[in-house]
């Protein structure tokens, strides 16, 4: 049997899932579990070209000794023979091609099945990470609405000591209002009584 590797389009298929599923967080199966699948699905993908390149070599021998049996003087038995020898290489292909389709049928089960019992094993770890984000995320949100209370007391607090300060100036420039009033109408008073002590003279 030719041992062949597999095409590269299936490898990087493999790289790739192998790739992603590290990105996402999973560690994977280990590197010696990844060799054997790889070893076996390499002896599969032999099995099937083996099985291809036969029953192609037995096509070929039938189309060769049935031109052959046109020479011979009975024919048909030698046809028939032929055809039988052919029948018999294609069974024995068939039997390769289904070794090896099994052999691969097998190996992706044993994939499968570990790639769900590793995301079953990290459904605990995910769920405690959720819990985890969704603390974190509630704790910046109470120190976000901490520091927004904060700032609507500060923000009320320069407010009120604002307001307080315009009360206060308020005040003061009534009584300086009232204080320039009151001696206006002193002056005014002071003029009529003298206006009225000149009169009196």
């Amino acid at each position: 049997m030719i041992n062949r590797p597999l095409s590269s389009a299936f490898r990087l298929t493999v790289l790739f899932a192998l790739s992603f599923s590290v990105l996402a967080g999973d560690a994977g199966p280990s590197p010696e579990l990844v060799a054997d699948w790889q070893q076996r699905l390499d002896a599969a993908a032999a099995l099937q070209s083996e099985s291809k390149e036969q029953r192609a070599a037995a096509d070929q021998v039938l189309a060769e000794k049935e031109a052959a049996c046109f020479k011979k003087f009975l024919v048909n038995d030698c046809r028939r023979q032929a055809r039988k020898e052919h029948l018999t290489a294609t069974k024995a292909a068939s039997r390769l091609a289904s070794e090896g389709k099994a052999l691969e049928r097998t190996v992706k089960k044993e994939q499968m099945s570990d790639k769900d019992q590793r995301a079953a094993e990290a459904v605990p770890k995910r769920e405690a990470d959720r819990q985890e984000r969704a603390a974190e995320v509630a704790a910046e949100s109470a120190l976000s609405a901490e520091r927004t209370a904060a700032a609507r007391a500060e923000k009320a607090k320069k407010a009120a000591e604002g307001s307080k300060e315009h009360a206060a100036n308020a005040e003061k420039y009534r009584q300086r209002q009232a204080a320039h009033d009151a001696r206006v109408d002193a002056k005014i008073k002071e003029a009529e009584q003298r206006a009225a002590e000149a009169e009196a003279k």
